[in-house]
């Protein structure tokens, strides 16, 4: 197995181990479906898994990957950031299953897009993207309406109300596609370093 595979096969089996500890953990039932994190992870696990054995394309990947950065980044620069106005403590935040949701997949997805991937993904993409999250958003929403519970705070509209959540979901909208475009420029950087020729050093 090439180290692609192989990395990409790890990535899958810690993003699914995640999602299998949470439940073991929390004896939650199918209810923690709802969260993104979960979700994004679930995505992994299978496009990840997917391409462990050479199948599924680059967008799909460079879209798994941005659904796990998203996750990454929230929770560890919103949720459980004491300076964020989202802060949230995690009584679960030394936890197995924490560690491999929000840290560990989220990198490992990282490394493969920028030190393994070889193949080319358009900006416009970034937009392309942005259809799960913002259809979760609309799942999420309609959800707590019918069942007055949100699974974030900053889409809280019990909180906050509408006119804020409306601000909120546009900030990390603009947020999200700004960090779509940042790893496929990222991604371009790393494979055109990885296709430059290497000169060797004048011997006089």
């Amino acid at each position: 197995m090439s180290i692609a595979r192989a990395l990409r096969a790890l990535t899958a089996v810690c993003a699914l181990a995640g999602v299998v500890l949470l439940l073991v953990d929390t004896g939650g039932g199918p209810g923690v479906v709802v969260y993104f994190t979960v979700q994004s992870n679930l995505i992994v696990a299978a496009v990840f898994g997917c391409a462990a054995f050479g199948r599924g394309g680059v967008r799909l990947r460079g879209a798994a990957t941005l659904y796990i950065a998203i996750t990454g980044t929230v929770y560890h620069l919103v949720l459980t950031n004491p300076a964020s106005p989202f802060f949230t403590a995690d009584p679960g935040a030394d936890t197995m299953h924490n560690l491999l949701l929000h840290t560990v997949t989220p990198l490992l997805a990282a490394i493969d897009w920028l030190l393994v991937n070889r193949e080319r993904v358009r900006w416009w993409h970034a937009g392309a993207w942005l259809t799960y999250p913002l259809a979760y958003l609309a799942f999420a929403l309609v959800r707590g309406a019918l069942t007055g519970r949100y699974p974030y705070p900053f889409i809280d509209v019990g909180a906050l109300g509408y006119g804020a959540v409306a601000v909120n979901a546009a900030v990390f909208s603009v947020l999200f596609f700004l960090l779509g475009l940042l790893l496929i420029g990222l991604g371009e950087l790393a494979r055109r370093v990885r296709r430059a020729p290497v000169t060797a050093p004048d011997a006089g």
